[in-house]
Formats: structure tokens, C-alpha cells, sequence
């Protein structure tokens, strides 16, 4: 088999990676990031390392999200952006070359995968070469496909991280996208982004103007993505429209990746193209002391 062809969609299909990997030769085999993490009631929580160790898909490798994927936390935020250099030492001591093809997974809701695969798209990765596993962990296991509790053996890569591939905002540029008459998604759950629970940061509500869409809404019953065109009629139901301003946040910048994750599936195209991320989301919100609003949109 040949090289890999460019994706064509930001997901794959289990029955289709797993062809790419029994098929593919040595340079064209996609590198597998497993980027589980045990759903937390709290603040960092612990990786999923253990659960990695004990089955994963054959050859893949594991990144943690708070050691690998971001700086330590502080006034930018939970999860800051990795510093470039530490990123690139991640990323090719995780076997990822200039050419690799990159498929990332977690347990299934999209929420950790979607920010590895914003991650590195961000750090110029180009988007048909990252890919996210439609279903994740859990729809591979489902499908009775290969896993192994064996280690996967290092292999060296070669990436060269060059950041500022896709939009990032801060605070500032969150509040222009609603200045600019846009559409700012908040992609925490209903009662957090109401300010009627706040389980994680100092203050409760949402950055003045933004609309309400929860991640943990986006997947189907089976746990897999919606066709492309009902997320698309849901992101312009909300105010995401072609060449317009738009952009999404969450506690952290991590589950708000899923919402661009939702618009590159869904081929709609704001301003920003792919949908701006406001990295520090409301922990740096918070943090900076801005205006809060709470209630319905």
C-alpha cells in the first residue's frame, strides 16, 4: 500500500483505521496518540496512563493532557499552551514525523481528543494529516477491533512545531467577537455557563454575549458524530456563519475544542477558519477580573 491519501474529514471511522493500520506500510502507518482521561469532579484528576497500560490500540503511544499537552496552570489559564519547544520534544519522542499521518483517541466524548487534534493543528500540523477517532476508545473496543496491553516500542520523530497555525484569542479578542456582532459559544454545560453551579473556577456565569452549546451535547446517541450537515444547521442556529466572527471557550480551552472540531466536520467557515479558540477560556476570564453574566443567553 501506498502513502495515505489526504483525509478528506477531521474523523475516522474505527473499521477505517484499523485498515490504515494493518495495511499500511512502515512511513504511511498513522501514529495513534491516546489521549484518555478519567472523567474528574475536580481540577487536573488523574491521566490515563493506567488505563493505557492495560489495553490500547496496537502501536499507539499516550500523552497526558496536563503534562504533556499544557503548561502548568496559572493566571492564563488551567490549561495553558505547551511551550513550542517542549511540545516538539512531546510530540517526536511520540514517533511523529513532518509527514505522519495522526489519528488521536480518548474514551469517546471527544472532549481530550478535540484539543490534541486543535494542539496540532495549531502547532502546523495540516488538517488532512490529524484526524480524530469517531466513537473513540470506546467504539473501537465495541467494534471487537486489536488492543494489547503490550508497550509500544519508542520510535524517533522528526516533527518541527511551528505554533500560530489556527486562531487563538484572548480575553480581548473573546469580547471583540461579540462586539463584532459574532457568534461566542461557551461550551460548558447548561448550569455552569447559567451561574447556577461552579465546581472549578473562583467565579460562576459566562463572558457577557456568548451562547450556550455543551460539548458533552454534540455526539449521537451511539456516541458518534452527527452528520455534517446537522452540526451545521445547529453552529448557524447559534449564530456561526460563513465569514462571520465566531468563536468558542469552556472552562479551560479543552472541551471548546470539540466546537471547532464540530465546525470543521460540519465544512462551516467563520472569519477564522477553523473557528477561533480562546485558549484561556473562563479560567483566565475569571482571573482577569472581566464582566460576568449569568442566565439564558
Amino acid at each position: 500500500m501506498g502513502p495515505v491519501p489526504a483525509a478528506t474529514s477531521p474523523l475516522i471511522r474505527p473499521a477505517e483505521l484499523a485498515a490504515l493500520l494493518e495495511d499500511a506500510t512502515d512511513a504511511a502507518r498513522p501514529v495513534v496518540i491516546d489521549v484518555r482521561r478519567p472523567p474528574v469532579a475536580g481540577p487536573g484528576g488523574p491521566p490515563g496512563r493506567e488505563e493505557y497500560a492495560a489495553s490500547h490500540v496496537p502501536g499507539s503511544v499516550y500523552l497526558d493532557l496536563d503534562t504533556d499537552l499544557a503548561s502548568p496552570p496559572g493566571p492564563e489559564g488551567r490549561h495553558p499552551l505547551p511551550e513550542p519547544g517542549r511540545l516538539q520534544d512531546v510530540l517526536r519522542a511520540a514517533g511523529v514525523r513532518g509527514s505522519s499521518h495522526v489519528v488521536v483517541l480518548d474514551h469517546g466524548d471527544a472532549t481530550m481528543a478535540g484539543r490534541a487534534w486543535w494542539l496540532l493543528r495549531w502547532a502546523g500540523l495540516p488538517a488532512e494529516r490529524v484526524q480524530v477517532l469517531d466513537g473513540g476508545w470506546a467504539a473501537w473496543t465495541a467494534a471487537g477491533l486489536p488492543v494489547t496491553g503490550e508497550p509500544t516500542p519508542p520510535v524517533a520523530g522528526d516533527v518541527v512545531v511551528e505554533p500560530g497555525a489556527v486562531p487563538v484569542l484572548d480575553a480581548d479578542g473573546a469580547a471583540g467577537v461579540v462586539d463584532a456582532g459574532g457568534a461566542l459559544l461557551d461550551a460548558r454545560s447548561g448550569p455552569r455557563f447559567r451561574g447556577e453551579t461552579e465546581p472549578l473556577d473562583p467565579v460562576a456565569g459566562h463572558v457577557p454575549g456568548a451562547v450556550n452549546l455543551p460539548a458533552a451535547e454534540l455526539l449521537g446517541p451511539d456516541g458518534s458524530w452527527p452528520a455534517p450537515e446537522v452540526l451545521a444547521e445547529r453552529l448557524r442556529a447559534l449564530g456561526v456563519r460563513d465569514g462571520a466572527p465566531a468563536a468558542a471557550y469552556c472552562g479551560s480551552g479543552v472541551t471548546a475544542a470539540a466546537l471547532v472540531l464540530a465546525a470543521e466536520h460540519a465544512g462551516v467557515r467563520p472569519a477564522d477558519d477553523p473557528l477561533a479558540l480562546y485558549v484561556g477560556s473562563w479560567s483566565n476570564w475569571c482571573a482577569l477580573g472581566r464582566p460576568v453574566a449569568t442566565g439564558e443567553a
